[in-house]
């Protein structure tokens, strides 16, 4: 089940709200989460619910564990146990077929190259798992003795399948303590309808401009073709992610749930360093906190360091070669940029940071786009004008025309202006209270509408995202 469909949104959502604030007791409420929430997941493998659930429980156990050994060599058991279980359920079920297939590559060998259907979410309910078992270990979190409370966290639909990455600290008190709050709702639902515009009324229509340059053979494209295919792939991934990151946060409110933000604006960026710190920011404090740190950060073996977690980042998106191509090339840019910066005395007028900040970044999302690495290269080659392409075409001029008014509102929707608008209306007394008693509440019911008619008719309407 997804988020952008009608049957979440008229029949699901409201039942699990329902049932929810019907009844008093917050024991139950967790129950009705629970219930609503494995519901979800299991809506269309319920065969990989039994992984979730094995997944919690073992971490449930690796917990209390650890606590009863707290300080003691026994402690690192619990820690081990749970990195072992937790990575090689990634290692089978995410990466045991291109480690294979890699195998036989460079052996010659022909072995069976296994082909398990990646569940859903397990990229970002193990991380989630693992950070509670390092925070435990480190003392850093108390452990939970409940399980249903544990099985909820690990399992709560909003965040569950496509993030962001959770963290049992950030959300431990309100797992049994959570009180009501008409503004927390009003705020959520607000939060809610923006991501699923974003999704609808964005993404969706710029994946119809990526899947018309980029869908078929792109050996035919135009220079300008080329990019025009990467920029709205670029805007596509923006608007789906953060899209349903607004969507899961916004649903969190409603439940009482404050989770942080995910992402920063950050095709404001004017650098690969300055991108990262705004892009998917629950997976870079991940890998900074449990990895980074952990192997001495910029101590020792700074380099080293780095390009392990670029290595890894690359490689958490997906089993594919191509994805760690586009890790370490952001890892290496951002080694440049760090070396660059303590020697050379100035920086850059802003006009030529950012010419710099959108090559490099549509640069890498070729790399990130095309699983086949020689299609990449030829890729490139096209966009930079060495493959013998012509610097336009018929088809990129129509789609200029068609576009004139749709790419104006995708470069205005990735710059923070509605942030700044709202802080200068709620900064004056009438205004913030129209704003509250009215104009959001009617912002939220049109954008719901809207979306809504756009999503008739369409029987699935997947995130990019759901395959990582």
């Amino acid at each position: 089940m997804v988020f952008s469909s009608l049957i979440f949104l008229y029949a699901f959502l409201p039942l699990c709200l329902a049932a929810y604030y019907m009844v008093p007791d917050l024991r139950w409420k967790n129950g009705v989460l629970i219930v609503f929430s494995l519901v979800f997941y299991a809506w269309g493998e319920p065969v990989w619910v039994l992984l979730l659930a094995a997944s919690s429980v073992v971490d449930y156990l690796n917990g209390l564990f650890i606590a009863r050994f707290r300080g003691r060599p026994a402690a690192k058991l619990g820690l081990a146990f749970s990195l072992v279980f937790n990575l090689g359920v990634l290692a089978v079920f995410k990466y045991s077929g291109l480690l294979t297939a890699s195998f036989n590559a460079l052996t010659g060998l022909a072995l069976p190259v296994p082909a398990f259907h990646l569940p859903i979410g397990i990229s970002f309910y193990t991380f989630q798992t693992i950070s509670y078992v390092i925070d435990v270990y480190r003392d850093e979190t108390p452990v939970q003795r409940s399980l249903p409370k544990f099985l909820m966290f690990v399992s709560l639909f909003h965040q569950l399948v496509a993030g962001p990455i959770v963290r049992y600290r950030d959300i431990a008190r309100e797992i049994g303590e959570r009180r009501f709050s008409w503004t927390d709702f009003s705020s959520g639902a607000g939060r809610f309808s923006i991501g699923l515009a974003k999704k609808v009324l964005l993404a969706n229509a710029c994946g119809e401009v990526v899947k018309a340059f980029l869908g078929g053979s792109t050996g035919t494209l135009s220079v300008a073709g080329s990019w025009w295919g990467i920029l709205f792939f670029g805007f596509q991934i923006y608007f789906e992610f953060s899209g349903y990151s607004y969507m899961a946060i916004g649903l969190g409110r409603m439940f009482g749930f404050h989770y942080r933000e995910n992402f920063d604006y950050p095709y404001t960026a004017l650098s690969a360093t300055d991108f990262w710190r705004r892009w998917h920011m629950s997976l870079g404090s991940f890998f900074r906190d449990y990895v980074y740190i952990p192997l001495g950060g910029n101590r020792k073996r700074y380099v080293l360091n780095l390009l392990i977690v670029w290595f890894l980042t690359g490689l958490w998106h997906g089993a594919s070669w191509n994805f760690v191509i586009w890790g370490l090339f952001y890892g290496l840019l951002i080694l440049m940029e760090h070396a660059l910066e303590k020697r050379v005395p100035f920086r850059l007028p802003k006009p030529l940071s950012r010419l710099y900040f959108i090559v490099i970044t549509l640069t890498g999302w070729t790399f990130f786009y095309f699983t086949e690495a020689a299609a990449g290269l030829a890729h490139l080659g096209r966009m930079f004008g060495l493959a013998g392409a012509p610097l336009s075409d018929t088809a990129w001029e129509l789609s200029l025309r068609s576009q004139a008014f749709f790419l104006p509102v995708c470069i205005l929707a990735c710059l923070p202006l509605w942030p700044a608008l709202k802080r200068r209306l709620t900064a004056v007394p009438a205004l913030s209270a129209l704003w509250h008693a009215a104009a959001r509440p009617l912002a939220t019911i049109g954008l719901m509408t809207v979306s809504t008619i756009l999503l008739v008719g369409k029987s699935y309407n997947p995130f990019l995202y759901f395959r990582f």
